[in-house]
């Protein structure tokens, strides 16, 4: 039987000549597979045969109008993808530039490709990163002159309206050296100062923006220059002049401030960090969006600890926590304390979160610290505040308390169950069937209800109040 088991040892006992007509079937009417076939063809013959092949594929894809949608969209990856492999592989160990230039054909595909389809899921983004990836193994090897390159380059990121060249100045740090990467700084700020062309214009026109034309011509120059002189100071390692593109007041907000500051970190720059951190988090004080900013909060604790302000990172630590119950933060805390001080921190600190307002981040916090029998106690509790919405939340939760906390992981579902009918959201009558199966299910596990309805009792409610949701009884009665 193992002499029989599809794998390449075996296959190899049939010959070339069976193997050959057995991939000649296979590829019958299947354009993908008689491409790879071709591919290894040209392998065999070396990397002018494979490049050659790869170029003529390039310019299919680029004139390819047809849209990829998602029942094709994963086929459509892997012939991405095989493509990338045949440079890395059958090019790259033998010509670097040949290789190189292929890579860079295979970026600027990305505003066809990006065109005919949805990549929600990001899956051919990661493709195009690879490639970036493949470039930068390159770099080293190629025989550019770096004046030249560094014009290349402002082109692409110019001209690049997928982000498909973001990286491309790290990835060639080697090969511009500091030739090149002077060079490109002085031909980026003569191309900003130049202005836009009427050619760069005429791309706005007509598309209803707030703006005129021109100014969002000289809006998007003035970003290009922006982060290419903010890639070439992170390779020279220029924290001054990575920070020179922001204003004063842009160095306060939230998005921006946790950059520079890291690297001023890096840098040994502590206190100046501390100063850009601390005018972020006062211009964002009392913003609901404040409570988010987790990656502020992370280099500003990184800047009050190598300040050696202890006490001061304890207060922002549970204040932190108090606040959004955040279990990183308290964690944090909880290692500043002192032997047996931890222990009682951490129980006031679970007690908080049983009451805190946000039920459902105190479900999630709970949960995933985990206290799972506080949890459960919680939810009962606090039943009628449950969002049924919530359903990401609570079908996580549901299922991890299901087999110890049956009643918790029953209020949980009741709760999505009675969102979905009591919207009519018919889209998730689905899902709602099954949470009554699960419901009846967990019911034999369950010995008191408490003050809830038992599950006789919630399935009668449900049958007399949405009695006309038609497809959700079909769903549930099979």
């Amino acid at each position: 039987m193992a002499k029989k088991t599809l794998n390449a040892e075996n296959l190899e006992t049939l010959g070339a000549g069976r193997l050959a007509g057995l991939v000649m079937d296979l590829v019958q009417g299947n354009a993908a597979l008689q491409r790879r076939a071709r591919m290894e063809l040209s392998a065999a013959q070396g990397p002018k045969d494979i490049a050659a092949d790869l170029r003529k594929r390039f310019v299919s894809i680029r004139r390819s109008t047809s849209y990829v949608d998602w029942r094709k969209q994963k086929a459509f990856v892997k012939d991405l993808a095989s493509l990338l492999a045949m440079i890395q592989t059958g090019v790259a160990p033998q010509d670097a530039d040949e290789a190189f230039d292929l890579a860079w054909s295979f970026l600027q595909l990305a505003p066809s490709i990006h065109a005919r389809t949805d990549d929600s899921n990001g899956a051919i983004g990661d493709v195009m990163r690879d490639a970036m990836g493949l470039i930068a193994t390159l770099a080293p090897r190629i025989s550019a002159k770096p004046t030249v390159l560094a014009v290349r380059i402002l082109e692409a990121v110019a001209e690049a309206g997928y982000g498909e060249f973001d990286g491309i100045i790290p990835a060639l740090a080697e090969a511009l050296g500091r030739e090149g990467l002077g060079h490109l700084k002085a031909v980026t700020e003569a191309w900003a100062a130049a202005g836009p062309t009427a050619q760069e214009v005429a791309r706005y026109r007509g598309l209803g923006l707030m703006s005129s034309p021109e100014a969002s011509a000289r809006r998007n120059m003035d970003s290009t220059r922006s982060i290419i002189l903010a890639d070439v100071a992170d390779v020279e390692g220029d924290v001054d002049a990575y920070m020179a593109r922001y204003s004063a007041e842009q160095l306060t907000y939230g998005t921006i401030a946790p950059d520079v500051a890291r690297r001023l970190l890096d840098a040994g720059r502590v206190p100046e960090a501390f100063d850009i951190l601390t005018g972020a988090r006062n211009a964002e004080s009392g913003h609901a969006l404040r409570l988010f900013r987790s990656d502020l909060d992370e280099v500003y604790e990184e800047c009050l600890e190598k300040l050696g302000r202890r006490e001061d990172l304890k207060q922002h630590l549970w204040q932190t926590f108090t606040q959004t119950l955040h279990g990183p933060a308290l964690r944090k805390y909880l290692k500043l304390l002192p032997d047996f001080d931890d222990i009682e921190a951490e129980d006031s600190a679970l007690a908080l979160a049983e009451t805190h307002p946000h039920l459902g981040a105190a479900i999630h916090f709970l949960l995933g610290w985990p206290d799972h029998s506080r949890g459960a106690r919680m939810i009962a509790a606090r039943a009628e505040e449950l969002d049924g919405n919530a359903y990401e939340t609570l079908t996580t939760a549901a299922d991890t308390l299901a087999a110890a906390h049956p009643l918790a992981a029953t209020l949980l579902r009741r709760a999505m169950i009675q969102d979905t009918l009591t919207g009519a959201k018919s889209s998730r009558y689905r899902h709602a069937a099954r949470h009554l199966a699960e419901c009846q299910a967990s019911d034999a596990a369950i010995d008191d209800y408490g003050s809830a309805a038992s599950h006789a009792q919630f399935y009668r409610m449900l049958r007399e109040t949405h009695a006309r949701k038609f497809g959700f009884w079909q769903l549930v009665e099979g």
